[in-house]
């Protein structure tokens, strides 16, 4: 093999191990810059947290985990003023998404807040645009709700009343019963049917008079008493005029 045949092997093998490396390296710093933490990672709105208490959300969707704190600072009426009102940090963003509320000091609509995010060297802007509370305030949501919730409980508690169907119609009246002779054989007679309702807890007999099987058995014994005193009434007044004469 002769020289210049060798050199121009090594020389190809050179050029092809040096494009390799540098498609390499160009691959790791793409992947870097892929996983690399923007502000584009981090949104913010308004919203109405589990107490009924506005606050404002932000949400940091960051593949490269980097810690990042949030700071919320409130609008003013005055010319570029501004106060800063909470400060909250994510300590292990994911790129499925983690959350943290900021608290205001107050809430109402159009009130206005910046939003600043703080992610190692790499972010230090606000998110765009500002959070601004929009015209339901979460004291009127949370009010409407509890009126909601409440409504189906009172409906539930209130007493169940009777309805019309159940109560006795004006033109009908219940059927006499036939009241039972005392010098029957004591068997009550079996009373007509009546369309009629029942009294409640009576039914449809009459109450107890006192009239029983032994009503015939009392009244002759006081006819036989009343004879006996007839007949000693009598006895004493012939005896007195027999005396007198």
């Amino acid at each position: 093999m002769s020289p210049s045949r060798h050199s121009r092997r090594t020389t190809r093998a050179v050029r092809v191990l040096g494009t390799s490396a540098a498609a390499a390296v160009l691959s790791v710093a793409a992947a870097h810059t892929a996983l690399a933490c923007t502000i584009g990672d981090f949104s913010a709105e308004p919203v109405c947290d589990a107490e009924g208490k506005g606050v404002v959300r932000v949400t940091d969707k960051d593949p490269s985990g980097t810690p990042a704190t949030i700071s919320l600072y409130v609008q003013l009426s005055m010319p570029g003023g501004e106060r800063h009102v909470d400060t909250r940090t994510i300590d292990h963003p994911t790129a499925q998404g983690v959350s943290v509320d900021l608290t205001p000091l107050d809430w109402y609509p159009g009130e206005t807040f910046r939003v600043h995010v703080k992610a190692g060297d790499r972010v230090d802007e606000d998110i765009e645009p500002m959070v601004v509370v929009p015209d339901v305030t979460c004291e009127a949501s949370a009010s409407a709700s509890a009126s909601a919730s409440a409504s189906p409980s009172a409906s539930a508690s209130a007493p169940a009343w009777p309805s019309a169907s159940s109560e006795p119609t004006s033109g009908s009246s219940p059927t006499p019963l036939t009241i039972p002779s005392q010098s029957g054989s004591g068997a009550a007679p079996t009373p007509t049917a009546s369309s009629a309702p029942s009294a409640a807890g009576g039914g449809t007999h009459l109450a107890e008079t006192g009239a029983g099987n032994g009503t015939p058995v009392v009244a002759a014994t006081a006819a036989a008493l009343v004879v006996a005193g007839g007949g000693i009434a009598l006895a004493l007044r012939r005896r007195t005029a027999h005396r007198s004469r």
